[in-house]
């Protein structure tokens, strides 16, 4: 066997662990069926621009270990996530907080915005039985009608009313005029963007791009004395049990001849006259001063076999299906299964590196 790892995945997980038994001598080879590493952190330059390509990503955590992991292999800037929503022609904070109830009521106090928000709520729902009667429940009427239901509807795909409640256990409000989106200690942009701190994770490293495992399985199966699958779970056992539900992204990314288009990285639109949820303009992470800009618009959309899965469908028949494929993963040897896709679980970056660098742990302990 020529390495001690074959890691299926150049994500996160996957390039995290990979540098961490890169540091216990271990060889390592890194294949992703890709033609880049980074996973769906990747980041393109376009104009001199750096665009994320498969939406924002934002980094941020109050782990100071994780902080100080990645910030050795990329400088972060200061950039704070403070995305506005759009209503038609009308403009609100994100999250909610006194900046949006202030433009939405005209109200000042933060007692003012409490009592607005009491008035509005749907009291005589003791067990919210949908997702509409949950945030009516919640943050009442004015909010739920213009900065939830129609962005939720292009989100899942289905109206709020067909939508479970659990979807939004707690709607976080914010009664300060603070529109930092994130309540972490640290956050950033890698400055250069995210395939630099790629490139810095993987030196050294074997990584085969547009190397797919499952067209020559039994070859990459023999290579390495132990594999670290970061891939879709149920693609791995070849579905046996059925297809793990995801709700998919498209992208229509435009050059403009604009030095700025909409004066914020992040602007949801929350109507329904676009079927876009949100357009990012990617010089604003960097606080570019390029002469151009590049916008992505977002658009949700069923998840078909073939299309790239970004967020699992957490209903009971998914939930069912995983446990069943859960079990299946106990019983592999010397294949262990890491990242959101091979859990089925919507992890944050750093929930992903502190994850990698957990199992990393685990593994030293058997050297």
């Amino acid at each position: 066997m020529k390495y001690d790892y074959l890691i299926v995945g150049a994500g996160l997980f996957g390039s995290v662990f990979a540098r961490e038994m890169l540091k216990k001598n271990k060889t390592c080879l890194v294949i992703d069926k890709r033609s880049h590493f980074g996973g769906n952190c990747y980041t393109e330059k376009i104009e001199d621009i750096n665009v994320h390509k498969y939406g924002a990503h934002i980094f941020h955590t109050s782990n100071k270990a994780v902080w100080e992991y990645v910030n050795q292999f990329a400088n972060f800037n200061n950039y704070i996530n403070s995305p506005i929503a759009r209503y038609h022609n009308e403009i609100y904070n994100l999250p909610f907080n006194m900046n949006t109830f202030s433009k939405m009521w005209g109200v000042i106090t933060p007692d003012e915005a409490k009592a607005k928000i009491e008035s509005q709520k749907n009291t005589s729902i003791k067990e919210p039985q949908n997702l509409e009667e949950q945030a009516i429940s919640l943050v009442g009427i004015d909010i739920y009608e213009k900065l939830i239901k129609h962005y939720t509807k292009k989100q899942w795909g289905r109206a709020p009313k067909e939508l479970p409640a659990f979807i939004i256990k707690r709607l976080p409000l914010r009664f300060t005029y603070n529109n930092n989106y994130f309540n972490d200690t640290y956050q950033g942009i890698p400055v250069g963007g995210y395939s630099l701190l790629f490139e810095n994770l993987l030196k050294g490293i074997d990584v085969q791009l547009n190397t797919d495992y499952f067209n020559n399985k039994p070859y990459f199966d023999d290579i390495a004395k132990k594999i670290i699958y970061t891939g879709p779970v149920d693609r791995y056992f070849d579905y046996c049990y059925g297809e793990l539900e995801y709700r998919s992204l498209s992208f229509q990314t435009e050059i403009l001849e604009l030095e700025n288009y909409q004066g914020n990285a992040v602007v949801n639109y929350t109507d329904d006259t676009v079927d876009f949820t949100r357009i990012i303009e990617h010089k604003h992470f960097e606080f570019g001063k390029q002469k151009k800009t590049v916008i992505t618009k977002e658009f949700p959309k069923e998840w078909n076999t073939g299309d790239e899965p970004y967020y699992p469908v957490n209903n009971e028949k998914n939930t069912i299906l995983l446990d069943k494929y859960t079990k299946l993963k106990e019983k592999e040897k010397n294949v262990y299964f890491g990242g959101r896709l091979a859990e089925y679980k919507y992890y944050d970056m750093h929930q992903v590196v502190e994850n990698a660098l957990n199992f990393a742990k685990k593994e030293e302990l058997k050297l």
